[in-house]
């Protein structure tokens, strides 16, 4: 009996795959993907600054080989960790996704930078401004105090802090998208 449950997610998965690889090749025949073509992948134009650099770096985090394109493997290893990953793989990514310059910490400046880009995309009105609860986040989660979040500081403030845990979830709910990719498809 436990066997077949799992062979159904395999199906399951199997099905999706195909599916998004459809999807893929019907918005990218080349089978990789430009940073320009990924903006119009997911229907993204006329953005804020912060939220274009936010979307640039989301795409060089995708782009693992750093050959300046997504092929088809990497978007489907992109999507696998945003749609099924484990909490700890996302929020390793997320600080991966946060840390712009890649010296290994996110300071100040770059988180307060990806909460503005975050709500710029999702377009919500919010009780406080991107400042005010970057500091929030900054009081709460930086142990250490030295303006600064290592790895360690990011995952367990994030396990923590249920707002803060929210907007990172927000940051790469690509839910949204994936619905609107499918609505643009069903309407060609």
């Amino acid at each position: 009996m436990g066997n077949t449950s799992s062979s159904t997610v395999d199906d399951l998965q199997a099905v999706e795959i195909h599916h998004w690889y459809k999807k893929f090749m019907t918005e990218c025949p080349s089978g990789q993907l430009t940073l320009h073509e990924f903006k119009q992948f997911f229907g993204l134009r006329g953005l804020s600054g912060e939220a274009n650099s936010y979307i640039e770096q989301m795409f060089r985090t995708f782009d693992m080989n750093k050959d300046g394109y997504i092929d088809f493997m990497e978007y489907v290893a992109a999507l696998s960790l945003v749609l099924r990953g484990k909490i700890e793989q996302k929020l390793r990514w997320y600080f991966k996704l946060y840390d712009v310059d890649g010296n290994g910490c996110i300071d100040r400046h770059e988180l307060l930078n990806i909460i503005k880009a975050v709500r710029a995309i999702n377009g919500c009105d919010h009780d406080t401004t991107a400042e005010e609860f970057t500091n929030r986040v900054f009081d709460k989660i930086d142990v250490n105090g030295d303006g600064e979040l290592s790895l360690e500081e990011f995952v367990e403030g994030a396990r923590k802090d249920e707002e803060f845990m929210d907007v990172m979830m927000k940051s790469l709910d690509l839910t949204h998208i994936m619905t609107m990719i499918n609505n643009r498809r069903h309407s060609v």
